[in-house]
């Protein structure tokens, strides 16, 4: 004994629909437009992004050599003292490449928001 067929409901079906043709996963779709990075908001945007990446490193820098050279004391006890001071040396010296490296970020971004 066959079962009788059902009613189907209203569907609708599709094979592609208007997004999925437009849509391409090759690389092209998805790489940044080189064109933009050579006019002028590009080129702020890029020099932004420096002047903001330096200046929060100089900033986080700067505090983490502050504890280090305040935590360095010259007791006898103390755990080797010359590896401490050497560290908050070269902490002093890196926070003051990233200074320099924000002040010319500042300069080369000053210098196209005249223009």
């Amino acid at each position: 004994m066959e079962e009788p067929q059902r009613v189907r409901s209203h569907t609708v079906t599709t094979t592609a629909s208007s997004f999925a043709e437009n849509f391409s996963t090759s690389s092209s779709s998805f790489s940044y437009d080189r064109e933009f990075l050579r006019t002028l908001p590009g080129l702020l945007i890029v020099a932004e992004i420096g002047l903001w990446f330096n200046g929060s490193a100089f900033v986080l820098y700067l505090s983490a050599a502050v504890v280090d050279a305040s935590s360095v004391s010259p007791e006898r006890d103390s755990h080797n003292f010359n590896s401490w001071a050497a560290s908050s040396f070269f902490a002093f010296l890196v926070t003051i490449c990233y200074a320099g490296n924000t002040y010319f970020s500042f300069v080369a971004w000053r210098s196209r928001t005249v223009q």
